[in-house]
């Protein structure tokens, strides 16, 4: 079998002798050895070994366990999906529950025998490979539910992740992001993915709304409540019964309102203004706001109590400016879109047009993208969008900084990947020569680094 097929296998033991019939032992892996936590870290970090071997006692001090547990630790931080089989001269058990609780695959006292701790490397290999090919599979299954949301970025899927995973549940949603991010969008693949999906979406705008009316409009009013109200009207909770009320905006709601709502997140019941008749309502609420509720609350506009009722699961929605290669993407997707609604020829972004897209900073995120590519495709003359349609300046791009230099050169190869994939749609053969590689290469470095 040659070295490059070979799993790697990381044995940390101090003892030469030891160590050299280990390698021996297990020639079929490509074994890296360590004989101390720092040496071992190192190889860590290089080679991410699924599988390490590692003697509890290690020097300064190989009579105690202590430099094995911290670097036990240490493996689990930086590596959690290694599995490590902890061996030990103490025949201890209380040193085995405490590896195990600490994230160690398996426990075994020395001496041990070849063929058993071969046998315990090799299930720990299948578990490594089971794990990493359901993380694949679950990175690769399309967030059906979130069919409208076009992204390549990490936090955006883990995004889909959460929403997929709280659907079902009836708790409170809190969804945070700055203006044009997509919240509404959100809120809606939640009640799509919900069992309630066959009942009403309700979204209601708590900013756009004057206060004198808004209490009214959420809670509705019985006939002759006030003047003009000629007859009984539901409002929106009401009318959200077993399906799902949005409050859009919820960091505006009056605080004279915030009491009523809080009432109701509580006891869920309403009544109408004018009425004296609780009635009972089954809704989900999907609360939604561009402002920094805690710092509302320390000012005195904002309910704690009522923050910590709206924000059982809070979903962040990142700005698209921190979304790599997804300001491209969705600009060919909307470029695509108005150009079948304006009944124009089939058209595309100019190179120009592109780079300003991808180092714009979009302030107003998507939506402000969306108009801009809107505007271009009705004022373009000829069929190709360039720089001119856009009315765009490009700033400088800022460098960022990272320490770890594995991490930083992921990182790099994650942006450069994201950045020509959203540069060429999505078309792997091409994105391929851009980047000069062949296209079973980027296959490799997309699966290799999470990207779809």
């Amino acid at each position: 079998m040659s070295s490059e097929k070979m799993r790697p296998l990381l044995i940390v033991e101090d003892d030469p002798a030891l160590q050299k019939q280990m390698r021996w032992a297990f020639d079929q892996y490509e074994t890296l050895t360590a004989d101390n936590r720092e040496e071992a870290l190192v190889q860590v970090r290089r080679h991410r070994p699924p599988v390490v071997t590692m003697d509890l006692g290690l020097p300064p001090d190989p009579d105690s366990v202590s430099e094995g547990f911290s670097l036990l630790e240490q493996i689990m931080s930086i590596a959690p999906e290694t599995k490590v089989i902890a061996l030990t001269g103490q025949n201890d058990r209380s040193n085995a529950l405490r590896a195990i609780a600490l994230g160690a695959y398996d426990f075994i006292a020395k001496p041990f025998a070849a063929e058993m701790l071969t046998l315990t490397i090799e299930r720990a290999y299948r578990l490594h490979d089971l794990q990493q090919e359901n993380a694949r599979l679950q990175l690769m299954r399309q967030p059906d539910v979130m069919a409208g949301l076009i992204s390549r970025d990490p936090e955006i899927l883990r995004v889909c992740r959460t929403v997929e995973k709280v659907a079902s549940s009836a708790a409170t949603v809190l969804v945070l992001g700055e203006s044009g991010t997509g919240k509404e969008l959100i809120a809606r693949g939640l009640h799509a993915a919900s069992p309630r999906r066959s009942e009403r979406f309700i979204a209601i705008n708590c900013a756009a709304i004057p206060e004198n009316l808004l209490e009214s409009e959420l809670f509705g009013y019985e006939k002759g409540a006030f003047t003009g109200a000629a007859k009984t009207t539901p409002g929106k909770i009401e009318s959200a019964h077993r399906g799902t009320l949005m409050l859009d905006e919820i960091g505006d709601l009056p605080h004279s309102l915030q009491a009523k709502l809080l009432r109701f997140l509580q006891e869920r019941v309403i009544e109408r203004l004018g009425g004296r008749q609780e009635i009972p309502i089954d809704v989900r609420i999907v609360c939604a706001t561009h402002q920094d509720l805690k710092t509302l609350i320390k000012a005195g506009r904002f309910r704690e109590d009522l923050y910590y009722r709206l924000a059982e699961i809070v979903v962040s929605i990142p700005p698209l400016r921190d979304r790599q290669g997804d300001a491209a993407l969705l600009a060919h997707a909307f470029v695509r879109r108005f150009a079948d609604e304006n009944k124009r020829a089939a058209m595309s972004l100019r190179e120009d047009a592109l780079r300003v897209i991808e180092a714009h900073p979009w302030p107003g995120n998507v939506r402000e993208l969306e108009n801009c590519i809107k505007r271009a495709v009705i004022m373009a003359d000829g069929n190709q969008i360039t720089l001119a349609d856009l009315d765009l300046v490009a700033p400088e791009s800022a460098q960022e900084t990272i320490v770890d230099l594995r991490q930083a050169r992921e990182a790099a190869e994650a942006r450069v990947i994201m950045a020509a994939l959203g540069r060429t749609d999505g078309n792997v053969l091409r994105t391929s020569e851009i980047l000069g590689v062949s296209r079973p290469t980027l296959y490799d470095l997309m699966h290799r680094l999470g990207l779809k």
